[in-house]
């Protein structure tokens, strides 16, 4: 008769890996690599991204487990930091947009042109209110600032929000009240 050890908890795994048990984290992998790619997917919207934040994110779980302190689970602070990983790969996207080439009749390409009927004067004063927004965001206090980039990463509704902070519903509309007034304040 073979004795089977029962299935060790986040806790113990954690503390093993810590210790420089490899296969400690192959199990923390393999037990959260799905539901934390689920998160990721969520915000980026597409696999290729999804997969960029998962591998940054694990990389950051093992260069930082020793700073894991055990207050949270380790599923939310690994979640946490997908999360940041995901958002700072959208962030990178909004800063260097990507362009489209189309290849059209007789394999020639065309490129997508940007629109040339506003003025100079136009697209700087919408840039420069870009920019003032996301100083702005940049300053709110990090609950409201992470509820806010979730939100607008993809538009996502209250309720998706609320999952991938991991927080009620109720708390998001909350936050995201919040600093909607204190974002005014700070743009007027």
């Amino acid at each position: 008769m073979k004795f089977v050890a029962p299935a060790s908890t986040d806790e113990v795994l954690v503390a093993a890996a810590k210790l420089g048990d490899h296969q400690a984290f192959l199990e923390l992998w393999t037990r959260h690599s799905s539901r934390v790619f689920k998160a990721t997917y969520r915000i980026t919207g597409n696999r290729e991204d999804a997969e960029d934040a998962i591998q940054g994110a694990w990389m950051k779980a093992y260069l930082h487990l020793n700073t894991f302190d055990g207050r949270a689970q380790f599923t939310t602070w690994l979640t946490r930091i997908a999360i940041n990983s995901s958002l700072m790969i959208l962030r990178r996207k909004r800063a260097r947009p990507e362009t489209s080439m189309d290849i059209g009749d007789g394999d020639t390409p065309q490129w997508e042109i940007a629109d040339q009927t506003k003025s100079v004067e136009d697209l700087y004063t919408g840039q420069e209110r870009v920019e003032r927004l996301k100083r702005a965001i940049c300053r709110l206090q990090p609950t409201l600032r992470d509820v806010v980039e979730i939100h607008q990463s993809e538009d996502r509704s209250v309720k998706e929000v609320a999952e991938l902070a991991g927080i009620s519903v109720a708390a998001t509309k909350s936050r995201l009240l919040r600093a909607r007034k204190i974002l005014r304040r700070l743009l007027v």
